[in-house]
């Protein structure tokens, strides 16, 4: 089930992130401390007890609005930006069992470069009331994601999806081409064969499961594989605010649906992709292996790979600063000049593939 761990949204301990140039630091200093205002009231109570200011602040920023598909309407979760452009926007998706709360650094990053920039929670995970419980298979997520699209942002999109999200992306965009602009995958998850075994599983062992990936201990485990060589207590936190959206009464139900309906098998569309594609790998991914992410770019037809150093399976999170730039560039020209890359052979599972891509330059650590 490691599989599905690989999107932990999180927040940071004592008391305050600062963004200094291309690091991640952490401040003591009281005259630093970014507190947000009220929350909205439907998010879990514990939302109260982070300490990372830019989670509060995306967090205080969240808001519901009716979504109607074929599922019936929804109250769907998302962040949107602080203003419309007339450039294409880029739309932010999550990975597995995650919410929008993953892009609390890199998501302000964006906006100050001056990208209209939505984060969208994907149906069944993050905060939309599905009280109504609606059915929270692939085709119901993909329709959901549609008709948000088609009822407020209404252009084509660069649409970025991490891990699991990567899937999300490209199922999405071969059945709806017309509403992406262009790609980008960081650390994909697309080469799994759905959820296997897991859709045969009777219901009543389906929840224990489920229980079971909402506890702290399996959760602190995946944070430890995600990021590494965090302290501990950075551990707990990410932990604790990765897992916020699993108190909502409706998120086991919404688990077991997605898991035994047998989740994303995006294999066969991979070939069918037109779009542009960045693909951003963390070179020390300890969850999704890098050769995958190889022969994902050897498959696109028409791809970028960007490889980040001493970055774990969250590069949004770890670190925001390349992200955001490699996304910026990304979006605003077409960058694939022959002297910034390389060529090199790496072995995958289907043979040997000739890959170019950049190791970008290293940057600031979230633990220094």
């Amino acid at each position: 089930m490691l599989t599905f761990f690989s999107a932990r949204a999180g927040g940071a301990p004592p008391p305050t992130l600062v963004l200094i140039g291309p690091n991640v630091k952490w401040s003591n200093s009281r005259r630093l401390r970014i507190w947000a205002g009220e929350f909205p009231a439907f998010l879990p109570k514990p939302v109260e007890k982070m300490k990372d200011p830019y989670a509060r602040k995306l967090a205080s920023r969240i808001e519901r609005v009716p979504v109607n598909f074929s599922k019936g309407c929804v109250m769907s979760s998302c962040v949107k930006p602080k203003e419309q452009k007339e450039a294409n926007p880029v739309v932010l998706l999550h990975g597995f069992d995650s919410t929008c709360l993953e892009w609390r650094y890199t998501l302000p990053l964006l906006e100050e470069a001056g990208l209209e920039t939505w984060a969208v929670d994907i149906l069944g995970w993050g905060f939309s009331d599905l009280e109504r419980l609606p059915s929270c298979d692939v085709a119901s997520k993909r329709d959901h994601l549609y008709q948000l699209w088609s009822t407020y942002i209404k252009r084509p999109m660069v649409l970025v999806g991490p891990s699991l999200g990567s899937a999300v992306a490209i199922d999405f965009s071969v059945n709806y081409p017309e509403a992406v602009d262009r790609l980008v995958l960081i650390n994909a998850s697309v080469y799994a064969k759905g959820t296997g075994n897991l859709a045969t599983l009777p219901k009543a062992v389906a929840y224990a499961g489920v229980y079971l990936l909402k506890s702290i201990p399996l959760r602190l485990y995946a944070t430890s594989l995600a990021f590494n060589g965090l302290p501990l207590s950075t551990c707990i936190e990410w932990t604790n605010i990765g897992r916020l959206h699993c108190l909502l009464p409706w998120w086991e139900d919404a688990t077991v649906n997605f898991m035994i309906s047998g989740g994303y098998n995006v294999i066969d569309q991979i070939e069918h992709v037109k779009h542009k594609t960045l693909i951003i790998l963390g070179e020390d991914d300890q969850i999704i292996d890098y050769k995958l992410g190889v022969r994902l770019h050897c498959e696109l037809p028409n791809a970028t790979l960007r490889q980040i150093p001493n970055c774990g399976h969250i590069p949004h999170v770890q670190k925001p600063d390349v992200v955001s730039r490699l996304i910026t560039e990304f979006v605003q020209s077409d960058w694939a000049k022959p002297d910034t890359v390389s060529t090199i052979s790496v072995p995958l599972i289907t043979g040997t593939c000739t890959s170019r891509y950049l190791a970008y330059p290293i940057c600031g650590d979230v633990t220094s």
